[in-house]
């Protein structure tokens, strides 16, 4: 749970919240930068959820479909065998947890999504 209750007093309660780690890059993640991501993508009727970085999940967007997040790529694991997201991670590491900039979806990507 992200959220703790903590109180001081019988009649008031504080809740403070706990900061984690994002799974795929590891750095802590600001509440301000979660987002939630599907393993197995809502359009296919999946029901676990990670709280990652925005940042990493735009990420794994432009990187892969939906279909490819299915099929294969439905674990952090499997998600970090990936060449692209690799050299994402180990470039991600060295910001600061709070860093954020919008990730353009390449061209493979955009080629794959057309039917």
């Amino acid at each position: 749970q992200r959220w703790i209750a903590s109180t001081n007093t019988k009649v008031t309660m504080r809740y403070t919240y706990q900061m984690i780690n994002c799974p795929l890059c590891n750095r802590e993640i600001p509440k301000a930068h979660e987002s939630k991501h599907h393993l197995k993508p809502k359009t296919f009727k999946g029901t676990e959820i990670v709280v990652i970085h925005k940042l990493c999940h735009n990420k794994i967007h432009s990187v892969f479909t939906e279909r490819e997040l299915l099929k294969y790529y439905h674990t952090i694991e499997r998600l970090l065998e990936n060449s692209d997201m690799q050299a994402f991670v180990k470039w991600v590491a060295k910001k600061e947890p709070a860093f954020y900039s919008k990730t353009k979806a390449t061209n493979d990507h955009k080629r794959k999504r057309r039917r």
